[in-house]
């Protein structure tokens, strides 16, 4: 019988210990595995870096959650996003990705992948053609082999039609990457609109506390899984059995957490729309966002992200509104991050997106991100009140 999300979350990979009946499974805090004979392994387990009790389960948490057949976990998003670049590409190789993706990817494909004779091009993803066109043409004597979206994208809050890019990138033999770390697999499962393959940060709302830093790759593939998985040994920027074990906890109020980041985003944007400090809400919740009804189709909620562009005041421009903003709330903390039960607030153009300033893929000066936890809204609200006040 098929099964709900959250019943999976709470059971996927969790049998209780089979010595002690324990209803959580132990974390398994250790490097290595006793041998009873050479070559003879008790249950497959030999050494850390290959497996690790703690870390299959998290994995296959993780596949139920994405409706995929196999997962996999890293230390950290971008370990992950290179390993599944190294895993399946190879020099000569190109991507298309959007031109709003997170600046760290941007980073790893442009600058670290590119050494390796990984060639790139950022469109909008919103033009079918324009990503056609650049699929078609590849790169510099090379061929698309893999198409890269963020949906919402961080932090402008795009959306992206997955099914139709899905079939883009078909048609041209590429495979379709989706970096869900926004939406998490409560809100939108990629794999099922026609994605080869998702990716998150499990940093963000998959962990969930801001406690433990981790990555993810999901897909259904056996061929390409087998590759993944060599590659997840051979490198070892796996995840440490502690932050699997978090990340396992944290995952399993993945739905309940999500409804409350949403629900709360929403007031908070609406309320956003009528101060005139405001230029702009980048919500998908909202009915006049661009994305508003593909989101609507392709997630079950809005998520818990929201970036404002502020016009400012008589006193101030724009950008030192922002940055006024950024720096005088009190409930949001200042910090790079997201996803976490408490509400942060970051100003991306010098932060979590300074790897990308001066390209096209720079983000306004006049713009903050909001990763809204689940406090009381009221109080939200009220320390937004405060801070626009100070302009």
């Amino acid at each position: 019988m098929s099964q709900g999300f959250n019943t999976r979350a709470v059971h996927a990979g969790q049998e209780p210990d089979a010595t002690t009946g324990a209803v959580v499974p132990p974390l398994y805090q250790t490097s290595t595995f006793a041998q009873d004979g050479i070559g003879k392994l008790r249950n497959g387990y030999e050494y850390g870096r290959g497996t690790n009790p703690t870390r299959d389960s998290l994995q296959e948490q993780l596949a139920a959650l994405e409706g995929g057949a196999h997962g996999f976990s890293f230390a950290s998003g971008l370990a992950a996003e290179d390993a599944l670049i190294r895993a399946l590409l190879a020099p000569g190789d190109h991507i298309v990705m959007g031109n709003d993706v997170y600046g760290g990817t941007y980073r790893l494909i442009n600058r670290v992948l590119s050494a390796w004779g990984i060639t790139n091009a950022a469109v909008d993803m919103a033009d079918f053609d324009g990503v056609a066109a650049a699929v078609s043409a590849g790169g510099a004597g090379g061929k698309t082999r893999m198409v890269w979206v963020e949906t919402p994208s961080n932090p402008m809050m795009k959306i992206t039609d997955i099914a139709a890019v899905a079939t883009i990138a078909r048609d041209a033999g590429a495979l379709l990457v989706v970096d869900n770390t926004f939406a998490s697999p409560y809100l939108q499962n990629p794999l099922a609109l026609g994605a080869d393959v998702v990716v998150h940060s499990t940093t963000k709302y998959i962990g969930g506390h801001s406690d433990a830093s981790g990555g993810a790759i999901v897909l259904n593939d056996d061929a390409m899984a087998e590759k993944i998985g060599f590659v997840q040994f051979a490198v070892g920027a796996v995840s440490a059995p502690m932050e699997a074990w978090l990340t396992t906890r944290g995952l399993k109020t993945l739905g309940v957490r999500m409804d409350r980041h949403s629900q709360n985003a929403q007031q908070i944007a609406e309320w956003l729309q009528g101060r005139p400090e405001v230029e702009r809400v980048l919500y998908p919740g909202l009915p006049d966002h661009p994305g508003h009804d593909l989101a609507a189709r392709q997630m079950k909620q809005f998520g818990g992200m929201i970036s404002v562009q502020f016009k400012g005041s008589a006193a101030l421009g724009g950008e030192a509104a922002a940055r006024r903003v950024a720096e005088s709330t009190r409930v949001f903390t200042l910090a790079e991050s997201l996803g976490g039960i408490e509400s942060l607030m970051n100003y991306p153009s010098e932060m979590t997106h300074a790897s990308v300033k001066g390209t096209e893929l720079a983000v306004p000066e006049n713009l903050v991100r909001l990763s809204v936890g689940i406090e009381d809204v009221e109080d939200l609200i009220g320390d937004l009140d405060q801070a626009l006040n100070t302009l």
